[in-house]
């Protein structure tokens, strides 16, 4: 299957609903009295989802052929994993121009999907070919390959795993050492499942996912897999630069300055921002 015509149909048919509406919160039951006949207080429910939007900082350029599926800052740099049978690559670009300062580009039977860095290894997910590839994280030298079961979508590391998405409500955690399987998070929205997960960030002790098909960004807390914030990315392009591009995709964030960027697949720009209260 080449192009994204193909890729959105094969994955609209594969997955659900892409966030579930939102529902009040319900509070918890009051337990049994205790041997002295005091009552327990009743459990609080967990505060509701943030609702969130884009304050935009600054706007730099992007490939508008660049097929974005995984996004990292790196020393003043992006680091760009891009999709597409016969043109999937890795990118390390300048920040302001855009310029393309290394590349090495997949086999033309590989589909590039997420990105993360381990040290000094960047890891490189597939999408149908179940193989992650491993370069070396200055020079972008082959370090061997991973193998695993199912999709590849989005990955990310907090210093201690690899979180890896599928698409699903089920977000993998994986060994940064081995890519050995160590368990699942189940993600979601007042008590529903959250689909479509896509490319991934750790920032600040939270997870950040673009949600497939969207303008929307989750923010999950990695312990429980509740969202606790969605975030509208919505009017980020004019009419005009959205006819030619595709959906949002892409999220890295600067724990220097604190901000993210944001990009999509074949996007003309790429945005500096900061998420704020609505």
């Amino acid at each position: 299957m080449s192009g994204a015509a193909a890729l959105s149909t094969f994955r609209a048919r594969a997955f659900g609903i892409v966030l579930a509406a939102a529902c009040g919160a319900t509070c918890g039951g009051v337990p049994a009295g205790s041997g002295d006949g005091e009552v327990a207080a009743p459990t609080p429910p967990p505060a509701p989802a943030q609702r969130l939007g884009v304050e935009v900082l600054a706007a730099w350029p992007h490939d508008p052929e660049a097929y974005t599926q995984g996004l990292v800052w790196d020393q003043g740099a992006l680091l760009e994993s891009l999709g597409g049978y016969g043109v999937s690559a890795l990118r390390r670009v300048e920040l302001r121009t855009g310029r393309v300062e290394r590349q090495v580009d997949l086999p033309d039977d590989l589909f590039g999907e997420g990105l993360a860095r381990v040290g000094d290894r960047l890891v490189q997910l597939t999408w149908r070919e179940g193989r992650a590839v491993l370069y070396g994280a200055a020079d972008f030298a082959p370090r061997g390959e991973w193998r695993y079961e199912g999709e590849g979508w989005g990955l990310a590391y907090d210093n201690e795993r690899l979180v890896m998405s599928d698409g699903s409500d089920r977000l993998q955690l994986r060994d940064p050492g081995t890519f050995a399987l160590l368990g699942s998070l189940a993600v979601t929205h007042d008590g529903r499942p959250v689909t479509y997960l896509n490319e991934l960030e750790f920032a600040e002790g939270a997870l950040y996912a673009n949600v497939w098909l969207s303008d929307t960004v989750v923010r999950i807390d990695p312990a429980s897999g509740r969202v606790t914030a969605t975030i509208d990315a919505s009017g980020l392009l004019s009419e005009a630069e959205r006819a030619g591009a595709e959906v949002l995709n892409g999220i890295a964030y600067d724990p220097e300055r604190k901000v993210f960027y944001l990009t999509g697949k074949r996007w003309p720009k790429l945005f500096e921002v900061r998420f704020v209260e609505r």
